[in-house]
């Protein structure tokens, strides 16, 4: 403070001939060890040895020197203002900006922030419905009211943007002005929209990506230098006087659903099944058909055949045929052959199924005395 002194008195008294220390323009100081001894004359300072003057101005020289230097950590940038206007946007490193020539403001641009709407985090559960109900009730296309709670993240893509673009009441873009462009952006997107879309799970994937793109060409048109990363949606629900029976609804539309789907996987089931079984049964058919059909045309060919040896040689085909239908009739029968002799003694009564007993064997017994 006291060389600021000595500089203001020096540079007012320059700018005031008649007030300088060393009179009207006579023995103005040549070197700033006279200007020091001139003030000390005409002002009766005691500044005692020259040496510790010349300590001082060192000393706030190197102060000013080493206020002039600024460390960019990783993940940050600066903004060099010159005068106020801005030269450059320094990365990471060491800067060199003297003040007041020179104004470097640092910011940390990787980090992702969050910002919520329609609840604070750090508020009880029990605010979320009533504090900021304001910002959480909104109404869809079909004039019903819903309540829905967002919570936005965003990054620093333009920091001279961010930092001198946006008036906010807060100090940043990512003040009043992200919240109030998030709540445009989401009453834009719900109104759009019937209740029963946003209630629905496939609804709240539409919403978040068209509530992110609005909002992002809300911040663009702004100039904030903000970049929308992710837009999340924490609550979708009707309003507490009639939640209950929305939840009806919607507990009835799922039951629905999941019947439809359970019919539509039985049906994928049995179908296939069916189709397989018609398949089969075809297949069998065909198989049959063929077997007949070749049995049919092997008992044609051999009748035909039959037919000419019958027409070259009468009584011995009629005689062979006679044997062989004999022999394939008498095969299957329950019989006893014994010879004519031996029959002639025999009992009429004779249990000859018991001798054989009762199946289907043959017994043949020759004469011969026997």
């Amino acid at each position: 403070m006291f060389t600021a002194f000595i500089t203001n008195s020096a540079f007012m008294a320059s700018n005031d001939p008649g007030n300088s220390p060393w009179g009207r323009g006579k023995n103005k100081p040549t070197s700033i060890e006279d200007f020091l001894d001139q003030l000390q004359n005409k002002f009766n300072f005691n500044l005692g040895n020259k040496f510790i003057i010349w300590l001082v101005l060192a000393a706030v020289a190197g102060i000013w020197a080493w206020n002039g230097f600024q460390v960019i950590n990783r993940g940050e940038l600066g903004v060099v203002r010159r005068f106020g206007a801005i030269v450059e946007t320094p990365g990471p490193g060491l800067q060199f900006n003297p003040w007041p020539v020179y104004v470097m403001d640092v910011v940390k641009v990787d980090q992702v922030r969050s910002m919520e709407l329609g609840f604070r985090s750090e508020r009880s559960r029990s605010s979320r419905g009533g504090e900021f109900l304001r910002e959480s009730l909104m109404i869809t296309g079909d004039e019903n009211l819903v309540n829905l709670q967002m919570v936005v993240q965003y990054r620093i893509d333009n920091l001279p943007n961010y930092l001198f673009k946006v008036w906010d009441p807060l100090g940043t873009p990512e003040g009043d002005t992200l919240r109030d462009a998030a709540e445009t952006a989401l009453r834009g997107v719900v109104g759009s929209m019937e209740i029963d879309e946003v209630l629905r799970g496939e609804g709240r994937s539409v919403i978040q990506i068209q509530t992110k793109s609005h909002l992002q060409e809300l911040l663009n048109t702004y100039q904030t230098g903000l970049l929308i990363t992710e837009v999340k949606l924490q609550l979708v629900e009707a309003p507490g006087p009639v939640k209950a029976a929305f939840d009806d609804v919607n507990s009835a539309k799922e039951d629905r659903e999941r019947i439809i789907n359970e019919a539509k996987a039985y049906q994928a089931d049995i179908l296939p099944k069916a189709r397989g079984e018609a398949q089969k049964i075809l297949r069998s058919a065909e198989a049959y058909r063929e077997n007949k059909i070749r049995e049919a045309e092997g008992d044609t060919a051999r009748f035909l055949s039959q037919l000419r040896e019958y027409r070259k040689a009468k009584t011995v085909t009629r005689r062979r045929l006679y044997l062989e239908t004999m022999s394939e009739v008498l095969s299957n029968v329950d019989k006893v052959i014994i010879s004519g002799r031996v029959g002639s003694r025999a009992l009429p009564l004779l249990p000859l199924l018991d001798m054989v007993g009762g199946g289907g064997g043959t017994r043949s017994e020759k004469g011969g005395g026997q």
